[in-house]
């Protein structure tokens, strides 16, 4: 495996005191889930419906094919709404429960929206978002909410409402919504947004004023990878800042322009190279100077081997272009061994002494985890913790640890959350009683090894080994084999007669003028025209050395 480590990476340390339920002897009084389908029409009526559709044919015309797509996209909407009202119920069901169990005011439902996303098979973070824009549609938005539930506009337009008027008073957001009723359907998304966002600014004058310093604390700097092996470093900054920033760093480009000094790039790959060089105060855009580790197949990294590279938490990075950045990087460069099991490629784990995890132990855990444990959650990982806490006779090691996010981590130690680790997988358990599998991946993702189906439904066991997975090694792509030979085939010159049909060639008045030349040749065959009969005109030349061939 390959590391370029030529700096230090240090992360922030804090002490945080945190004091569980259980180590006072306090009863949780959870609701463990039992069998849905038991006592709820509803949701007998619902999976009913779901079958209905999946089994639904389609249509035999245009007018039925369209027609069924515009009450299908009104059924999503209506989807959405009764969602958006679940959730709000849900949020106060587990505020109430919280409160009987003892918790904390501050803490009673604050991580009702993680139980949320899991819900709805999306990252806790994402389920947050969609819990506080559900509260803002229900309760403070009855007009939007109530067009939603009929179908008469999209999720896309009620975000809109909620976002726009985020800053305005709950008595000030239901006049901009009542006043909105009539321009919800018709009205475009770009329209919507520019027609709310003046009514907020109408309402509250310092509405304005109140957005951009909401915006200012939002400001922040994201990393995605896109095709290629290539990323993109967006930020989003307050406008003064950004303009600045993007003036200083294209006078910096131009100078190294104007200099000489950009050896065959254009304007933008030198903007782009200066942008690197002035973020991680290298010399040069292609020494990398902070710590970087690429996770790379032997047989990829030596010879010619086809597994991608894998960036832990990025992503894949094509094995010659893996191949390439370790040879040219101008950094220092370290390569160390670590081992996959060859079944299915993931890590062979390691111990600790230590209550903490860190050093090889915590880079392992990260190797093996890529991304936050939680299911659906693709956050970052920040903290490397034990999933069966210290306090209750979890050890420090590599079964019992799991990279998480921040939230991820912290919403464990709350009250009724519950993870139980293994190597080859994390169960997360919730203050509901619901359960949800994921499964360790490869640590490089290859064709040979397909990630488990471990994500159960809530509440089942984790399935067993798929059988499938022993004949996966036929799916990965066959090398090329056959020799090639590095002498360049000979080339075959094809002798070339042009036709001089004149007509489908020349504009119309030369075709004119070369037949008065053909006729003239037949008149006089033994008189070639001079220049001066031409007309001294290029073309009518060359019609000359066509008709009576080189001087």
């Amino acid at each position: 495996m390959g590391q370029s480590v030529p700096g230090s990476h240090r992360e922030p340390v804090f002490n945080i005191l945190y004091v569980s339920a259980a180590q006072y002897g306090l009863h949780m009084d959870t609701d463990f889930v039992r069998d849905p389908m038991e006592d709820s029409a509803a949701l007998t009526e619902i999976t009913r419906f779901g079958e209905f559709l999946r089994g639904l044919d389609q249509g035999d015309t245009e007018a039925e094919t369209l027609a069924r797509i515009t009450a299908l996209e009104e059924l999503k909407s209506a989807v959405v709404a009764a969602q958006t009202k679940e959730a709000v119920a849900f949020e106060a069901l587990r505020i109430e429960r919280d409160r009987l169990n003892r918790v904390p005011v501050i803490d009673c439902g604050r991580r009702a929206g993680d139980e949320v996303g899991l819900a709805k098979k999306v990252s806790p973070g994402s389920g947050r978002k969609f819990l506080s824009t559900a509260r803002t549609i229900v309760v403070g938005l009855p007009n939007t909410f109530k067009a939603l539930a009929k179908g008469e506009i999209s999720e896309d337009k009620a975000r809109i409402m909620v976002d726009e008027t985020a800053v305005l008073a709950d008595a000030d957001r239901r006049k901009v919504d009542t006043r909105m009723k009539r321009s919800l359907e018709p009205t475009g998304l770009r329209s919507l947004r520019a027609e709310v966002r003046a009514l907020s600014a109408e309402m509250d004058a310092e509405a304005a004023a109140k957005r951009a310093a909401k915006a200012a604390t939002n400001r922040r700097v994201n990393l995605t990878v896109i095709d290629d092996g290539m990323a993109r470093i967006s930020a989003i900054l307050p406008l003064p800042q950004a303009v600045a920033a993007y003036e200083s760093l294209r006078a910096g480009a131009e100078s190294i322009t104007v200099a000489g000094d950009a050896g065959g790039r254009n304007r933008q790959q030198v903007l782009a190279d200066t942008f690197v060089e002035r973020l991680s105060g290298q010399s040069s855009a292609t020494a990398v100077p902070a710590e970087i580790h690429l996770l790379v197949e032997a047989e990829s990294l030596l010879s010619d081997g086809l597994v991608p590279a894998w960036l832990p938490g990025f992503g894949p990075l094509p094995a010659k272009t893996a191949r390439e950045f370790i040879a040219a990087n101008e950094a220092e460069t370290f390569i160390s061994r670590i081992f996959t099991r060859p079944d299915d490629g993931q890590l062979v784990g390691m111990d600790a002494k230590s209550r903490e995890f860190t050093g090889r132990l915590r880079q392992m855990i990260t190797y093996r985890d890529d991304v936050c444990r939680t299911p659906w959650c693709d956050a970052p990982i920040r903290h490397a913790d034990h999933a069966r806490p210290v306090a209750s006779g979890g050890a420090t090691t590599w079964e019992n640890g799991s990279g998480l996010c921040a939230s991820c981590n912290y919403a464990k130690e709350h009250p009724g959350w519950r993870h139980e680790a293994t190597a080859e997988g994390l169960r997360v358990t919730t203050p509901s009683g619901r359960s949800y599998d994921v499964a360790t991946p490869a640590v490089v993702r290859r064709m040979r090894f397909p990630r488990p189906e471990a994500v159960s439904e809530p509440g089942d066991s984790p399935p067993q080994a798929d059988w499938r997975q022993a004949f996966s090694r036929f799916l990965e792509p066959e090398r090329d084999e056959s020799p090639t030979t590095t002498e360049d085939p000979p080339i075959e010159f094809q002798p070339i007669v042009p036709s001089f049909v004149l007509p489908e060639q020349l504009p119309p008045r030369y075709c004119t003028r070369a037949e008065k030349i053909a006729d003239w040749r037949r008149r006089n065959s033994h008189r070639r025209p001079t220049a001066a009969d031409c007309r001294t005109s290029p073309v009518e030349k060359e019609l000359v050395k066509v008709v009576f061939g080189p001087d």
